[in-house]
C-alpha cells in the first residue's frame, strides 16, 4: 500500500485529502499556514490532525528508506532471496525490518562465529534436521574434533554446535515477533529498592505491575529512580512458556537430537533473547510514556499560553524575596515599564509599614488596579501582606507562576530590553505581563521551563522541543500578532518568520516607523514571497487604511472579501465601524454554497472570512473564561473538610490536577474525583488555567498536602 493510502486508512481521512497535504508539506508550507488558510485541500482538519499525519508521514518516509537501504546491503552480499524480498515489502515497522536484517547484519565476533569458524555448523545444521543416522549423536560429533581449533572431546563439539544454534534462534524475525508478542502480553514490571532509606520512591520499593497495563506516569518514576541508583528495575517473564514458544518453531520430534536443541533454546532465551528483547521493550514502554508526558505537557502548555490577557489594566509585578528584598514593577496597560521599587515586608527585615507606605504610593500614582504575586519563595508571606494592603479596595491581586522567569530574566533577550535593571527587576516585569498577555510574555521563554507537566527533563530533548515548539506555534498563529508591537520573540513564533526575520522586521520598523500595510512587509530584508505568504495572515496592522489588514484575512482573499461585502450590501466603512451584525445572517439566507460559489471559494474560507470581518482584530481568547483575580488569602489551617472552594488549575497530569485555592500549597483533585463519568486522562475535561470549584477532602498540615474533588458539591 503506498504511503497515501495508509496514511489515510490509519488516519481514516480522504486519500485526495491526505495527498494533498503531503505535496503542501513538500512545497514548504508550515502547518499554521496549511491549517487556517488551505481548509478546501485538506477538509478542515485541525493543526494537531496535520502535525500527527505529517509525523507519520516522515516515520512512514523513513521506513520506506531503511527498507530500500537493507534490500540494497543484502542485494550487495548476494543475500537477498525472494522470501526476503517479500518479507521486506511486507514490514510496517522499522523494528520488523531490523529484525528480518538481523541475520545478515555485521557483528562483532560472536561465539557463534567462532563455531562457525571452527567447522562446526554441518554439526549444527545436522541437529537442528533431527533426522537421526545410523551413528549415535556422540559418534557424529566425533567426527568433528579438531585440537588447533579448539575441538577435544564430543562434547566441546555439540556445545560449539549449540552456540550457532542459539544465535540463529536469536536472529529468527519470527521467533523474535513470537516472543515479543508473548512477553508485550505476559510480562511484568518488578521494581525492588536499592536502599533502606525513605525517598520520593518509597512506594516502588516492593512492587511489580504488568508491562502492557503499566501507567505511564510509574514508568517514568521507576526510571528516575533506577537513574538516580534507588531502584533496580527488571521485566520479569514466564521462562516456560516461552521456551515452549521458542520450541514450537523448532522442536520437531523427540530424542537426543531435540535435547540439544532445547538446551541450545534455552541458552539463546537467556543469554540472547531476552536480555536483547527486555532493552528493546523498556524501550518502548519508556517510549510511549515520553510520548505521553509531552503530550500531557502539550496541552498544559496550550491552555497556559491561550490565558485570556486582563487587558488594559495597570498592573504592579511583585516578585516576593526574603533577604534581598520584594521587587516590584509597575507596567501600564499595554505593558510599558513605568516604574521600580524594592521593599522589605518579609523576613529578616520585617519592615512591613515602610513597605506598605512605598505600595501605597505606587498604586496611587499610576492607579494599579491588579497586583501580579510570583509563587515562588517567599510568596505566602508576600501574598498575606498584599491582601492586608488592598483590603475594602477594588483593587484584586493574581499569583502567577514564576516558572520561566529567572531563566528570561538572566537571558540575552531580557537585558537588551532592560540593560539598565538587575535580573529580579526584570523578573517583576515578566511577572506582571504575564497576567497583561500570557501568550506574549511566555513565548520569550524555553516552553521546557513553563513549568507545566511531569518529567519533562527526562525527556528526549529533541523530542520534546519539536512538541512544545509546534505547540507555541499553534498558539501565536491563532491568535496573530500586531506587526507594530510585537516582539522579535512573538514574531518568530509566526508561521514562515524565522530569528533572523523576525529581527530584520523589528529593526525596519524602527528605522522606518510604524508598518502602514502588510505590502510593506516585502520592503523587509530576507522576507521574501514564500515567508510573505505564509505570515502575511497571521499579522495584524491596525494602522493600515485598508481594514481588512486588521483581520485574519489573507491577502489572497482580500478581492474575495471585497466582493462578498458588495453581494451583502456593505463597504468597507461598515467592516471598520462593526456594522456587520446581520453579514452571517445574510450569507446563510443566501446559501453558504451560493455564496461560496459566487465569491469563488470553499465554504470553509468563506465563513472565516464572514468571521473576520464581523469582528475585525478578534482574539480568540476573549471567549475563553476570565482568570480568577482574588482580594483575600487563606492558610493551610483555615481549611477544613467539606469546604468548597474556587480555585485554578494549575497543572494537570496523569493521575490528577493541581489546583491553586489561595492557600500557597496546591491541592491534588485525583483523576477519580474529578468527574462521575469515566475519562481516560484528566486534561480530558481540564486544562491549565482553568477556574474551578472544588470540595476539600482532606488536610494534612504536617505533610502540607491538600486532598480536593470536584465532585458532589452540593
Amino acid at each position: 500500500m503506498q504511503i497515501t493510502e495508509t496514511l489515510a486508512a490509519e488516519f481514516k481521512l480522504n486519500v485526495t485529502h491526505v495527498k494533498n497535504v503531503i505535496e503542501l508539506v513538500d512545497e514548504g508550507n508550515t502547518i499554521p499556514f496549511i491549517a487556517r488558510y488551505r481548509k478546501e485541500m485538506h477538509g478542515s482538519m485541525d493543526d494537531q490532525l496535520l502535525r500527527e499525519v505529517t509525523e507519520r508521514l516522515s516515520y512512514l518516509r523513513n521506513l520506506e528508506q531503511r527498507k530500500s537501504e537493507v534490500t540494497s546491503l543484502l542485494e550487495t552480499a548476494e543475500k537477498l532471496t525472494d522470501e526476503l524480498k517479500q518479507a521486506l515489502f511486507a514490514a510496517s515497522t522499522l523494528t520488523e525490518v531490523e529484525d528480518i536484517y538481523r541475520p545478515y547484519k555485521p557483528k562483532r565476533r560472536t561465539r557463534g562465529m567462532i563455531a562457525r569458524e571452527a567447522g562446526l555448523e554441518p554439526l549444527a545444521a545436522y541437529i537442528l534436521s533431527q533426522k537421526p543416522e545410523a551413528i549415535s549423536l556422540e559418534e557424529k560429533a566425533a567426527q568433528f574434533i579438531n585440537g588447533e581449533k579448539g575441538i577435544d572431546s564430543p562434547s566441546t563439539a555439540l556445545e560449539k554446535a549449540r552456540d550457532i544454534i542459539a544465535e540463529d534462534i536469536s536472529d529468527n524475525a519470527k521467533v523474535r515477533r513470537h516472543l515479543r508478542t508473548f512477553l508485550t502480553g505476559m510480562g511484568k514490571i518488578k521494581v525492588s529498592a536499592l536502599t533502606d532509606e525513605e525517598s520520593v520512591y518509597s512506594d516502588y520499593y516492593d512492587f511489580s505491575e504488568s508491562l502492557r497495563k503499566m501507567a505511564t506516569h510509574r514508568i517514568l518514576a521507576v526510571n528516575r529512580g533506577e537513574k538516580e541508583g534507588l531502584l533496580k528495575v527488571s521485566l520479569e517473564a514466564d521462562k516456560p512458556g516461552a521456551l515452549k514458544l521458542i520450541g514450537m518453531d523448532y522442536i520437531k520430534s523427540e530424542g537426543e537430537l531435540a535435547e540439544q536443541i532445547t538446551l541450545a533454546a534455552r541458552d539463546s532465551y537467556e543469554r540472547l533473547l531476552f536480555p536483547s528483547l527486555e532493552r528493546e521493550l523498556r524501550a518502548e514502554m519508556t517510549q510511549r510514556a515520553n510520548e505521553a508526558a509531552i503530550r500531557t505537557f502539550g496541552i498544559n502548555l496550550k491552555a497556559l499560553l491561550m490565558q485570556p490577557p486582563v487587558k488594559n489594566t495597570v498592573t504592579l509585578g511583585f516578585d516576593p524575596a526574603y533577604r534581598t528584598g520584594c521587587k516590584l514593577a509597575v507596567v501600564d496597560g499595554t505593558g510599558k515599564l513605568l516604574d521600580t521599587a524594592v521593599i522589605y515586608p518579609t523576613p529578616p527585615k520585617n519592615q512591613k509599614e515602610l513597605s506598605a507606605e512605598m505600595m501605597r504610593k505606587l498604586i496611587s500614582l499610576y492607579n494599579v488596579k491588579l497586583i501580579a504575586i510570583g509563587n515562588g519563595t517567599a510568596s505566602r508571606e508576600s501574598e498575606l501582606f498584599v491582601a492586608e494592603l488592598i483590603k475594602g479596595t477594588d483593587i484584586n491581586y493574581m499569583i502567577v507562576s514564576e516558572a520561566g522567569a529567572s531563566v528570561y530574566s538572566a537571558s540575552k533577550l531580557a537585558k537588551e530590553e532592560f540593560p539598565e535593571f538587575d535580573v529580579s527587576l526584570r523578573s517583576a516585569v515578566s511577572i506582571a505581563r504575564r497576567t497583561q498577555d500570557p501568550l506574549a510574555e511566555l513565548v520569550k521563554i524555553d516552553p521546557k521551563s513553563i513549568g507545566v507537566g511531569q518529567y519533562q527533563h527526562d525527556m528526549p530533548p529533541k523530542m520534546l522541543d519539536e512538541s512544545l515548539s509546534g505547540v507555541v506555534e499553534d498558539c501565536v498563529n491563532s491568535v496573530g500578532a500586531d506587526l507594530n508591537t510585537a516582539s522579535a520573540s512573538l514574531l518568530s513564533r509566526i508561521a514562515g518568520v524565522n530569528g533572523t526575520v523576525a529581527k530584520n522586521i523589528v529593526s525596519y520598523r524602527s528605522a522606518n516607523g510604524v508598518f502602514r500595510s502588510r505590502e510593506d512587509l516585502k520592503k523587509v530584508e530576507k522576507l521574501g514571497n514564500k515567508t510573505f505568504e505564509q505570515c502575511a495572515g497571521f499579522l495584524r496592522v491596525p494602522e493600515s487604511d485598508n481594514i481588512l489588514d486588521a483581520t485574519g484575512v489573507h491577502p489572497e482573499s482580500y478581492l474575495v472579501a471585497l466582493k462578498l461585502l458588495k453581494l451583502c450590501g456593505y463597504t468597507e466603512i461598515d467592516v471598520r465601524e462593526g456594522k456587520l451584525g446581520e453579514l452571517s445572517k445574510k450569507v446563510k439566507a443566501m446559501g453558504e454554497q451560493k455564496a461560496a460559489e459566487i465569491c469563488g471559494v470553499g465554504v470553509p474560507t468563506l465563513t472565516d472570512i464572514v468571521r473576520e470581518l464581523m469582528k475585525p482584530g478578534r482574539d480568540p481568547r476573549d471567549e475563553l473564561a476570565s482568570p480568577l483575580l482574588r482580594h483575600d488569602v487563606l492558610s493551610i489551617e483555615d481549611l477544613s473538610e467539606g469546604m468548597i472552594l474556587t480555585g485554578t488549575v494549575r497543572n494537570v497530569v496523569d493521575f490528577g490536577a493541581f489546583v491553586d485555592i489561595g492557600v500557597h500549597q496546591d491541592g491534588l483533585v485525583h483523576i477519580s474525583a474529578i468527574t462521575d463519568k469515566y475519562i481516560k486522562h484528566p486534561t480530558d475535561v481540564l486544562s491549565a488555567g482553568d477556574v474551578v470549584q472544588v470540595k476539600v477532602k482532606g488536610v494534612d498540615i504536617k505533610k502540607n498536602r491538600i486532598s480536593l474533588s470536584m465532585k458532589d458539591l452540593n
